[in-house]
């Protein structure tokens, strides 16, 4: 059997489509919240154990960059997945998954969530 179908692909030279890159991205963020559940956690244990724990993790999200930065980035994935994951319902209902629609509602959920994004960001700085 000839076939000209690539035995080995190389994913960096395959150009997704935007509703791809949309639904790959809905798994990483994903994955993000489900690991930074680990901060999520630490942060209501320690703030829940005493009052000074409560002003410990208060300081840390006021004062520490890091804390920021972990506390922008979880928000942002929360947004990102939240939005895409309501995409992910409307396709399941069987809204707008023609090709059109699908493109469309890709585009739809990187701008919401760019504003979530930003939204995010103004909240936590």
């Amino acid at each position: 059997m000839n076939s000209k179908r690539p035995v080995n692909l190389d994913l960096t030279t395959i150009k997704f489509p935007l509703p791809a890159l949309t639904s790959i991205a809905h798994r990483i963020t994903g994955v993000i919240l489900f690991v930074g559940l680990i901060f999520g956690f630490w942060a209501l244990d320690a703030s829940l154990s005493s009052p000074e724990g409560f002003e410990a993790v208060r300081d840390a999200l006021a004062n520490n960059v890091l804390a920021k930065l972990v506390a922008w980035g979880l928000l942002s994935a929360l947004g990102f997945h939240f939005v895409a994951g309501i995409k992910h319902l409307l396709m399941d209902a069987g809204i707008g998954v023609d090709l059109e629609g699908g493109y469309r509602k890709a585009q739809i959920t990187v701008v919401i969530s760019a504003i979530l994004v930003v939204l995010a960001g103004v909240w936590v700085w």
